[in-house]
């Protein structure tokens, strides 16, 4: 039994290293397809556009998208010119009632942030984009929106660069 056990394992152990090595190339564990010369990645700050500006926006954008790609892959970020550039800009920062009660009175409010993001690879132009992402949160109106929008934003900033991820280097 216990011979039997052992070239079990020897014989997984094979399999698995032949799997690993058939994988190797541009992709990670996190499903990213990079091209194989790609080495760097800019990304950009982000300056914001919006009628209402949050001031920490465009630096906790910027700084989240570039911990992101460099968790999540093997790039070099770098400033200026790269492999993989990523420009672009917050165009909208809205909050607005979107609910009601039966009396008419707004029992939830919406923040909304929207993105105008411009991605060039420079080994696969047709992986290029631009593209607006947008993301919101509900929140209860009768909280002081003060209370709760920095927590809002990190959630909402979180979900915005994972989509500009996938997009970028993902495509699912």
């Amino acid at each position: 039994m216990r011979t039997m056990r052992h070239h079990l394992t020897t014989l997984l152990a094979i399999i698995l290293t032949t799997m690993m090595a058939g994988c190797s190339g541009g992709y990670s564990f996190t499903g990213a397809s990079i091209p194989p010369e790609a080495k760097t990645l800019s990304v950009a700050p982000f300056p914001n556009y919006a009628s209402t500006v949050n001031p920490q926006l465009s630096q906790k954008l910027t700084d989240e998208l570039r911990n992101m790609f460099q968790s999540q892959t093997s790039l070099n970020i770098v400033n200026g010119d790269a492999d993989l550039e990523i420009t672009g800009e917050i165009t909208s920062y809205t909050t607005r009632a979107s609910a009601l009660t039966s009396g008419d009175d707004v029992s939830m409010n919406r923040l909304t942030i929207t993105i105008k993001v411009r991605f060039i690879n420079a080994y696969d132009e047709k992986a290029n984009f631009e593209q607006q992402f947008s993301r919101f949160r509900d929140y209860n109106a009768s909280l002081n929106f003060s209370s709760v929008e920095s927590g809002l934003v990190s959630e909402i900033v979180t979900e915005l660069c994972e989509d500009v991820f996938n997009k970028a280097v993902v495509n699912w």
